[in-house]
Order: C-alpha cells, then structure tokens, then sequence
C-alpha cells in the first residue's frame, strides 16, 4: 500500500500523535496518557507516527508552500501584485516585523515540526524500537533527523546570520533536542549559527547511516521521491556545506552521488540522474529520478498546502488572466528571465506565461500549473542542484576554470537549451565561471525557493525590485526578526 504523507492519518491515532508534539506558539499540549501508552503500540501505530513527520513538514506554513515562497520573493525576480500582508507582500518588501503573518506562522510550524520528532524519537526509544524491531527502527529514526536537520536548516536562512559572517558565531535559533510534553519548558537561549549547523550535520551524518539506499516494490518510485532515503541526507549535505562556504566537503558529499564524467549520475542507492526534459520534473507523477526529494499533494482533504499557501496559488496569474491561481506575485520584467543568456528556446522558458499587453504585460511563473486546491508537488531538493552545487565548490576551492565544472554546468544547461555549450574557453577567470554557474541556479530553481539561501550565504545585497527597496547585509531587515510569539513565552530568547 502507498504510504501516502498526510498531515492526519487515522482520525484517533492522529488526533493522538499531533497531540503528543503539538507546540503551537511554544504554548505545548500536554501528551494525553492515550499517546503515552498506546502511540507506539503496533507496528501500523509506529509507522503512523512516523509519516506524520512528513505531514508536519509539509504543512502550508512550512514545505509545502510557504517556506519556498518566502524563499524566492525576498530576491529580485518577483514583484508583488496584490500589496497583501497575509501572503508576504512584506517579505517582498523586505520589512516583516517580529508579529508579521509570515515570521510567526513559519517559526511556529517549524518547531512544531522539530518538537514532532523529538516526541517521536522519545517514543522509539521507550517502546517503538521493540515494537518494530531494530532494522526498522534505523530507518524511521533516520528519517525523523533528516526532518530535523531540514527544519533547522530553514530556520537559519531566515532568522539568523549567514553563517559566512563570523564563521559561525552569530546567534543562530533555539536548539531543541528534547521532546516538549508539558508546561514549563519554553525558556532556552539562542545557540551559535555554527552550534546548530553542527547539530544540522550530525543529524544528517545519522540518517545517511540510518537510511536505506532506495525503496523498493511497486511503490518505489514514489517512496524513493517522498521519503527520505540515503541519497537525500547526502544531497541536502551538499546544500548544508555550501552554505556554510565548506566547499571541500560539498565534493567530498557530492562525489558520492555523482559520477566524474557525463552523463552525471547516482551511481549506488537511487539513481538520480537529469531528466532529458525538464517539463516532465513538475508534472504528474512528479516522481523521477531527479526528484531527491517532494512534497507530495493530494486532492483529499488536509492533504494538500490549504488557502493561501500554495505555489500554483502565489505564482500563478488568475483564470481572468489565463491561469489557475491568484496572481500574488508576478515575474519581474527585469529580473532573470529578461537576462540574454536565458534564450527564448530554452525549455525553461516554457515555465514562464504572459498575459496582458502594453502597459498590463505581466510574465508568470506556471512551473505548478493544477488548478485548486492545487497537488502540484513541491520540490525540496533535485539532482539539478547537487550538480550545481558541486560545480560552484570545485571552482572555489580550485580556483580555476575547472573541466569537471564546466562538464556540471554544460549538463544542466544543455538538456534544457542545446544551443549554448560551455567550454573552458567560455570563461576568461574562475569568476566568471563562478557567476555563469550562479545565473544557471537563478534560471533553473526560479520559483523552487533557493534565491534567499543563494544571496545570503555569499554575503551578498538583496537587490531593489519594484518598489522594495535593497537590503546589504549591513542593513536592518537583512534577517527576519525573531517572532513574537517565542520573545513572549521564551525569557532567555533575545531579538536580532
């Protein structure tokens, strides 16, 4: 049977295991003695347990909507349309403060998600490891780190400094690695950037152990797309090492799951590979190889992103217009899509629809075209990254115009536009490699959320857009506030 990721699962054992972490504004639900003693009685209970893990982690508030929106608005390549404080036109204009829809509901949902696997891995511990038995075991407790190391990860991309300012020693986000079952538990100060990216990596070093190499039987493809396995852990290494400007390690990672030469491929576990045609990743059954990792959507109830969370729904034009959304945020004319390397028969430009003429010409972003209540899958992490990823560190690490990263490069690019190659003699210096490299990330993850994380790790200005203005790393707004919700009920949390 499909183990299909819902936020509720079986309406009393659910009920019971978002009971038992439930953390809603640092406000906890006290574990009831049903969840206590019965919660990881069975086998079915335990998995249950498990995958609603996965249906915290994709909740609207967090990846299956909100998280990657936040991510790609606060760049340069969307302006907003509707000037609506509930669907981030404050991100977009780089002003949230600590009670802003967007800072509040996303801290929250992510330390839900974080207090989740906490309880669950106290479960496991007490009774779920027997009841399961131990190989099982290893591998539900490997994917609830993984949910962990992600949850954190994102926390800092908003609310902290990069990591390249002080190596580290900035204030990162509350770390908190134990379960939440009662009151009295909400004080905890503020860990280093570095001390939780130390625990983002720990925890990701356990599930690539933890982990199975690939799913198996006749829903393999969707399990291999929708749980973590241990390519995932590795992949999201690679991201987690390029954050932090540790560009050895993301070689070290990356060559695990990458060949030397072309055709780039995942040589052991799942084996990811580039699809021939880029359309074929964001439609249905949205479960190829290079798909690491998604959210999956459904149409049933409490299975999809919920109002005002969806990407389709953001990015989208309206049916007026042509499309299947709200229209929230449009293309900026003067962003990447205006850029002259990104030509008009590059596949990707397939993904971007106009509508209106004149003075009402507006470019949209349509990579998740379904309609309400919009099942469209959100990506976490592809194979497309990881190849990127490993490009940019070979060259700053090298600092050379390196073959192999022209090779990573020339894979991405071609398959969607076979008339630009890339050689060596492309580029004059490594920077100029570095900065092809970069242009190829904002062209190819254009409404996948990656924009916010790509700025902020490399220093660099969040450029001016419409009427928002930038925002340099010296400036206020540069890192969202901490919400209000935590500064109220957390007396050892201070602000940035």
């Amino acid at each position: 049977m499909k183990t299909t990721l819902k936020y509720l699962f079986i309406a009393g054992l659910g009920a019971v295991s978002l009971s038992a972490c439930h953390r809603e504004l640092l406000n906890p639900i006290p574990q009831t003695s049903i969840a206590d003693v019965s919660a990881f009685s069975t086998p079915s209970r335990v998995q249950a347990q498990l995958l609603s893990l996965y249906g915290a982690l994709k909740n609207g508030n967090f990846y299956g909507g909100r998280s990657v929106i936040y991510g790609d608005i606060r760049g340069e390549d969307f302006i907003n349309e509707t000037q609506n404080l509930i669907t981030g036109s404050d991100v977009w204009a780089e002003n949230p403060n600590n009670s802003s829809t967007a800072v509040t509901t996303l801290w929250s949902q992510a330390y839900f998600t974080i207090n989740c696997v906490n309880v669950f891995l106290d479960g496991m511990a007490t009774t779920g490891t027997t009841v399961v038995g131990a190989a099982t075991a290893a591998n539900y407790i490997a994917e609830a780190k993984l949910i962990r190391a992600l949850s954190y990860y994102t926390l800092l991309q908003y609310y902290a400094r990069p990591y390249a300012d002080g190596s580290g020693a900035k204030l990162g986000v509350p770390l908190r690695l134990t379960a939440i079952k009662g009151s009295g538990s909400s004080d905890l100060v503020r860990s280093s950037v570095s001390d939780v990216y130390t625990q983002i990596l720990k925890d990701l070093n356990d599930a690539e152990t933890g982990l199975p190499l690939t799913y198996t039987g006749s829903t393999a493809a969707y399990n291999n797309t929708t749980r973590a396995h241990r390519n995932t852990a590795i992949a999201l290494k690679t991201r987690v090492y390029l954050t932090m400007q540790n560009y050895a390690s993301v070689i070290t990672e990356a060559n695990k799951i990458v060949s030397t030469a072309a055709p780039f491929t995942a040589t052991s576990g799942v084996a990811h590979a580039l699809q021939a045609d880029i359309t074929k990743v964001f439609v249905a059954p949205y479960t190829t190889t290079e798909s690491i990792f998604s959210m999956p959507m459904t149409s049933t109830t409490g299975d999809y992103a919920g109002t005002q969370n969806q990407l389709g729904y953001y990015f989208s034009p309206t049916t007026g217009n042509g499309g299947t959304g709200n229209g929230e945020f449009s293309l900026n004319a003067s962003g990447i899509i205006a850029d002259p390397g990104f030509n008009s028969t590059d596949k990707r430009k397939t993904f971007i629809k106009q509508s209106g003429s004149g003075a009402t010409l507006k470019n949209w972003c349509v990579k998740y075209p379904t309609g309400s209540p919009y099942t469209d899958y959100v990506p976490v992490i592809r194979y497309s990254e990881v190849l990127l990823n490993l490009a940019e560190a070979k060259v700053r690490s090298s600092n050379s115009i390196d073959a192999q990263a022209v090779a990573l490069l020339n894979a991405v690019r071609n398959r969607a536009d076979a008339s630009t190659i890339f050689t060596i003699a492309s580029f004059s210096t490594p920077t100029d490699l570095i900065n092809a490299i970069l242009k190829e990330r904002r062209i190819e993850f254009l409404g996948e959320g990656l924009r916010n994380n790509d700025l902020l790790r490399l220093l660099q200005t969040i450029p001016a857009k419409g009427i928002a203005p930038q925002k340099a790393p010296s400036d206020v707004g540069y890192i969202w506030p901490i919400s209000s919700s935590e500064l109220s009920l957390n007396h050892l949390c201070v602000d940035n």
